[in-house]
């Protein structure tokens, strides 16, 4: 971060721009310029800020801003990407301790098997279909063979008048 922000001051020193005509410029406090000037990021409450600040910098001071950005995105996966020794063989021992006679399955969320908390078995299904077309049968034949009652009925009906 010191190389990004001597780049910027070496930059605007030579072009004969102060910290205060570019903070007024830039919208930004002196302390702000000089902060970044310095390389120091713990004037920042975030980086996300800090590197569109860099970008308009640099793009104020006639710069490659984009390589600019990506100097300081490289800076930044630098600086948030180390994890120290003491963290990982930490992290190994617990791991070692948790497999002791069981494995545990890592596993993504997207990859994740699901569990059927209820479900029906097949079998069930197919007992259940065939009963609804045997009912839907005996209802269609019902109803035929009730036609031929009540014509019979009429039949025997009109043969007793007679």
């Amino acid at each position: 971060m010191k190389e990004i922000g001597q780049k910027l001051k070496e930059t605007r020193e030579s072009i004969g721009v102060s910290i205060e005509e570019a903070a007024e410029d830039l919208k930004l406090r002196p302390s702000q310029i000089e902060a970044i000037e310095a390389g120091n990021t713990d004037k920042f409450k975030d980086v996300f800020y800090l590197k569109y600040f860099i970008r308009d910098y640099s793009k104020y001071l006639g710069l490659d801003y984009e390589d600019m950005v990506d100097e300081f995105n490289e800076y930044l996966f630098d600086y948030t990407s180390k994890i120290s020794l003491d963290d990982i063989k930490r992290e190994k021992r617990k791991l070692n301790k948790s497999k002791k006679g069981q494995t545990k399955k890592i596993s993504s969320p997207y990859t994740l098997e699901r569990k059927n908390n209820f479900a029906i078995p097949p079998m069930i299904i197919y007992i259940i279909i065939v009963l609804v077309i045997l009912m839907i049968g005996y209802g269609i034949i019902s109803i035929i063979n009730h036609d031929d009652f009540i014509s019979t009925t009429n039949n025997n009906e009109n043969n007793i008048i007679k």
